[in-house]
C-alpha cells in the first residue's frame, strides 16, 4: 500500500502533554524527577544489572531452565554478540533513566518554584545521572555522554567518549549534588538521593579510579553527618521490615500493588523452581554456585561464617518460610536469599515484591575506605575498618536468636585479620568484600577492577580474556540507529 506520511507527521500530539507544556509547576518538577527514580527499579526485565553483576562473575551461573533467557547464558561464558537481547536492554534501561534525568535538569530551571527544592530536585538528577553512567561504562567502556534532552540531531546521535571522560562527568555530577543536597529528609520523602549516598558513590567512583586519598577523604566527609553505621545483625538488611536503616547509604525502593507496577520482579526471578515449595512459582535465576559457598570460613568445628546461610539457600538448611530447603529448587542446588520475601509477604504477586535493593550499605563503604588505606601503605589503619565488618559478622550469635548456640560466638569464627603485608592484607579485604556482599550485583566490577590476572584467574572456567571481554560490546540496535557512531 502506497500513500504520504506528511499528514501523518504533522499531526498534533494526541497526549496531554509536551515538552513545552509539562514543566510548569513545582508537582510536575517532582514529578519528572520521580520519572528518573523509576529507571533504578527492578520491577521488569530490562534492569539486568544482577546477570552483569553476579553472573558474569564467579558467584553465580544463569540458573532456571537451559534454555530460558539464553542469552543471560551467553554473557555467563563470554560469547557476547553485539545483538544480545541483554545489552540492549540495560543500555535502553540507563539512557532512559538519563534522558529523564536530562530533560529535569534542562526544563526545571525555567520553573517559578521554590527555589531551595529547585536546587535539590537538580542535585537528585545529577546523582541519578552519574549513578547511570557508572554503571553503564563499567559494562560497555566507552559510551556516548548526552547531557541534554533530544532537542537537535546532534543531542541524539553523539559519539563515543573515552571511560575517563564519563568518569570526569560522573565526579562533575557528584560534586555538584553533593553541593546541595541535604543529609537526612522528612519521612514522607524517604528514599530521595542524601548527601550521604552522593559522597558513598563519589567515594565508590574514587576507588574504581585508584584515587585512593579521595577515597578517604568521602568517607571522612561521610561519617561527618553522623548517619550511618552497621546494623547489629547482618540479615536485617535483606528484610523488609529492617529497611531504611543506619547501613542503607543509597537504596532503591520498591512498592507493592501500584500500577504500573513498581514492585520488585527479583523476588520471583529468584526464588524456588518447582512444585514441592509453597513457593512454587520462582525460576532460580541467578544461582550461586559452589566456589562461592566454599569463600565462606568455617570453623574447626564446622560452623560456618553466619552470612553464609543469610545469604544463600543450601541443603540442611530452612529456606524463608520455614520449610526444609530442596536441592532440587535450583539447578547448582543453591539460591540467592537476599532479594526474596516470605510467602506470607508476597502472596499472590510475587513478581511484586516490596523489598528494597540496597546498592550502598554502611558495609561496604568501610570496606572501600580498608582498601583504600591498604593501597596507600597504611596497612595497620586498614585492619580498623575490615576488622569491624568481620566483628558484626560474627556477632549475629549474640544478636539473632534464631542461631544455635545464640548468645555465645562460636571459637575461631571470623578472627580479626592480623596484620601481616599488604598483599596479605589486599587479599583479605578482597575475599571480605566477596563473602559480605556476596549476590548483590557487586562482584564482577570488584574482579575487572582487580585487574587482568585476578580477573582471568576468577573466571578461568569461561571464555573470559581480559583484553577481548573486559567490556561487552554497544548493543547492535544502538549502533545502527546512532549515526556518530558509524
Amino acid at each position: 500500500m502506497l500513500f504520504s506520511c506528511n499528514d501523518f507527521l504533522d499531526e498534533e500530539l494526541q497526549g496531554r502533554y509536551t515538552s513545552q507544556t509539562f514543566y510548569q509547576t513545582s508537582d510536575q518538577a517532582v514529578a519528572a524527577v520521580t520519572s528518573a527514580y523509576n529507571s533504578l527499579l527492578f520491577n521488569n526485565t530490562n534492569n539486568s544489572l544482577w546477570v552483569f553483576g553476579d553472573v558474569a562473575s564467579d558467584d553465580a551461573v544463569k540458573g532456571s531452565l537451559p534454555g530460558d533467557q539464553i542469552d543471560i547464558q551467553y554473557i555467563d561464558q563470554f560469547n557476547v554478540l553485539s545483538s544480545n537481547s541483554q545489552l540492549l536492554k540495560i543500555w535502553q534501561s540507563y539512557y532512559e533513566g538519563i534522558s529523564r534525568a536530562n530533560n529535569a535538569l534542562y526544563y526545571i530551571p525555567g520553573i517559578s518554584m521554590n527555589g531551595e527544592l529547585k536546587a535539590r530536585l537538580l542535585a537528585e538528577s545529577k546523582f541519578l545521572r552519574a549513578y547511570f553512567y557508572f554503571n553503564l561504562t563499567n559494562i560497555f567502556g566507552a559510551i556516548p555522554i548526552k547531557l541534554r534532552p533530544p532537542l537537535s540531531q546532534e543531542d541524539i546521535n553523539v559519539p563515543l567518549n573515552s571511560v575517563e571522560n564519563v568518569y570526569g562527568q560522573i565526579e562533575k555530577d557528584l560534586k555538584e549534588a553533593i553541593a546541595v543536597l541535604p543529609a537526612e529528609y522528612s519521612s514522607n520523602e524517604t528514599g530521595r538521593v542524601t548527601k550521604g549516598a552522593a559522597l558513598g558513590m563519589l567515594a565508590k567512583v574514587y576507588l574504581f579510579e585508584k584515587k585512593y586519598d579521595l577515597v578517604i577523604s568521602s568517607v571522612i566527609s561521610l561519617d561527618s553527618l553522623g548517619l550511618y553505621g552497621l546494623v547489629p545483625l547482618y540479615r536485617q538488611n535483606f528484610e523488609a521490615t529492617g529497611q531504611n536503616n543506619q547501613e542503607d547509604v543509597f537504596m532503591i525502593h520498591h512498592i507493592r500493588g501500584s500500577d504500573p507496577s513498581l514492585g520488585n520482579y527479583l523476588n520471583q526471578y529468584f526464588g524456588p523452581r518447582g512444585q514441592d515449595s509453597i513457593y512454587n512459582f520462582g525460576y532460580a535465576f541467578d544461582a550461586p554456585v559452589q566456589n562461592l559457598v566454599d569463600e565462606f570460613e568455617v570453623t574447626g568445628e564446622g560452623i560456618p561464617d553466619p552470612r553464609l546461610d543469610y545469604s544463600i539457600g543450601r541443603p540442611g538448611t530452612k529456606w524463608i518460610n520455614g520449610e526444609n530447603y530442596k536441592p532440587t529448587w535450583s539447578p547448582t542446588t543453591y539460591l540467592n536469599k537476599k532479594h526474596i520475601q516470605p510467602f506470607s509477604e508476597v502472596s499472590g504477586a510475587f513478581a511484586d515484591g516490596y523489598l528494597g535493593y540496597v546498592y550502598l550499605r554502611y558495609a561496604d563503604i568501610l570496606l572501600m575506605k580498608a582498601e583504600a588505606l591498604n593501597e596507600l601503605g597504611r596497612t595497620a589503619e586498614a585492619l580498623v575498618p575490615l576488622n569491624a565488618v568481620r566483628k558484626r559478622a560474627r556477632e549475629s550469635y549474640l544478636n539473632d536468636v534464631n542461631l544455635p548456640g545464640y548468645g555465645t560466638v562460636p571459637a575461631d569464627l571470623l578472627p580479626d585479620v592480623p596484620l601481616g603485608s599488604q598483599q596479605a592484607v589486599r587479599n583479605a579485604i578482597r575475599h571480605e568484600r566477596r563473602v559480605e556482599l556476596a549476590l548483590e550485583f557487586h562482584r564482577y566490577f570488584d574482579l575487572m577492577r582487580y585487574g587482568k590476572e585476578a580477573a582471568e584467574a576468577a573466571l578461568s572456567g569461561t571464555n573470559f580474556n581480559y583484553e577481548n571481554n573486559r567490556y561487552v560490546p554497544i548493543p547492535l540496535l544502538e549502533t545502527e540507529n546512532n549515526t556518530a557512531l558509524h
